[in-house]
C-alpha cells in the first residue's frame, strides 16, 4: 500500500495561532504527531509526558498537549504528541474516527462515514 498523507491544520485554543502541513495518515498510530518546534511557535504547552511505543517496538517518552484538529473539512479536538523537530507530522487514527473519517487502502484517501457509529464495530 502506498503513504495516504492530508493537509493538516493544527490549532491554538487559546489563540488564532495555527500550522498548516501534509501529514503522514498512520493507521498504525493513535494519535497524532507534529514537530515540537511547530506546536511550540503557536503556543502549545505540552500538557504531561507518555511513553508510546514506536512502529519498530522501542519505547520512548514524548510530552503531548490538546488541539483543535482541521481537515477536509471538518474539525475534531484532540492529543497530539511533541515529535522531534525533523519527524514528519501524522494523523492517527483518534483524529480520524473522531472527525468521521475511515482509510480507503485500495485507492490510498480516506472517505469520511455517512454516519458516526455509536457502537462498537466488530
Amino acid at each position: 500500500m502506498g503513504l495516504t498523507h492530508v493537509a493538516v491544520k493544527v490549532k491554538n485554543f487559546r489563540s488564532d495561532a495555527s500550522f498548516t502541513k501534509d501529514f503522514l495518515v498512520d493507521t498504525g498510530a493513535w494519535r497524532a504527531m507534529a514537530p515540537a518546534f511547530e506546536l511550540k511557535r503557536i503556543g502549545i504547552e505540552p500538557e504531561g509526558k507518555k511513553t508510546y511505543e514506536l512502529a519498530n517496538g522501542e519505547l520512548q517518552d514524548f510530552e503531548y498537549g490538546f488541539v483543535q484538529i482541521s481537515f477536509m473539512d471538518e474539525v475534531t479536538v484532540g492529543e497530539i504528541i511533541f515529535g522531534p523537530d525533523q519527524s514528519e507530522p501524522i494523523l492517527g487514527v483518534f483524529a480520524l474516527e473522531s472527525a468521521g473519517f475511515i482509510v480507503d487502502p485500495p485507492n490510498h484517501t480516506i472517505r469520511k462515514l455517512s454516519a458516526l457509529p455509536l457502537k462498537r464495530v466488530a
